[in-house]
């Protein structure tokens, strides 16, 4: 049976690169997006690619009837699911301590934190019997914060002991579970800068420069093969460098 992964939240940016890394080692592709035509765009664009199946999925984070019903679409097909990639999440951007409403906060951890446990435990599920992967991408202000994004800080915080948990809990199954704590990325946000901005922001990494897609994909691709057989409940941090260092460097 060919192997299958699924990447939420992949139809650009990170996500569609992990899904591309995937594709170009010939598995099939499950994507999803809070947008459908947007997810099965991404999945053909996969299939005339690399020549291998792919499909889009509809996912708003808010529903678990669509959850339920993507996982027994994916085990009615002809592939076995063996990585799982959470890519997914709400950003929770301009959320300053002293004026969030309690509500919009919670929404982030629930989006965050409970729906990838949901996608995850369903997962797990599917690849309690051969063994899997499963992978959070979180972020390394989990561990130094900035302004204004505590929900989301917090949901990568619990993302990260939640990755723990799991892996102590589904090892005897041959499931892993690790994250991958990303830093600056050069997102579309990216390409909106200033070049000097860009500059000043790159030389505050120790190696002069932040991740590509393609560096997360690759730490996401460790993790999800033999090359990492003996790795799990771990995470790697790719950000050049800026977790380790005490004050940026200019």
């Amino acid at each position: 049976m060919n192997k299958a992964v699924l990447v939420t939240g992949s139809s650009g940016g990170t996500g569609y690169a992990i899904a591309e890394k995937f594709a170009s080692e010939g598995y099939a592709v499950m994507l999803t997006s809070r947008n459908e035509s947007a997810a099965v765009k991404a999945a053909g664009r996969l299939t005339d690619k690399f020549g291998i199946f792919a499909k889009g999925y509809k996912l708003c984070g808010k529903v678990g009837d669509d959850v339920y019903d993507m996982f027994c679409d994916i085990r009615g097909m002809n592939y076995e699911l063996k990585s799982l990639v959470l890519n997914a999440a709400d950003l929770g951007m301009n959320m300053p301590v002293l004026t969030t409403e309690l509500d919009l906060w919670r929404d982030v951890i629930e989006t965050n934190i409970c729906w990838n446990f949901m996608l995850a435990q369903q997962a797990a599920a599917q690849m309690r019997e051969n063994g899997g992967t499963i992978v959070f991408i979180g972020s390394n202000t989990c561990k130094r914060a900035i302004k204004n994004r505590s929900a989301y800080i917090a949901s990568k915080g619990g993302l990260l002991s939640l990755s723990r948990a799991l892996a102590v809990e589904l090892g005897e199954y041959g499931i892993r579970v690790n994250t991958v704590l990303s830093g600056s990325i050069k997102t579309s946000r990216w390409d909106g800068l200033d070049d000097n901005i860009k500059q000043m922001k790159c030389g505050r990494v120790p190696v002069r420069d932040i991740a590509d897609f393609d560096d997360i994909a690759n730490a996401v691709w460790f993790l999800s093969t033999g090359m990492s057989k003996n790795i799990t409940g771990s995470e790697i941090v790719v950000d050049g460098g800026v977790n380790a260092q005490l004050f940026p460097g200019v």
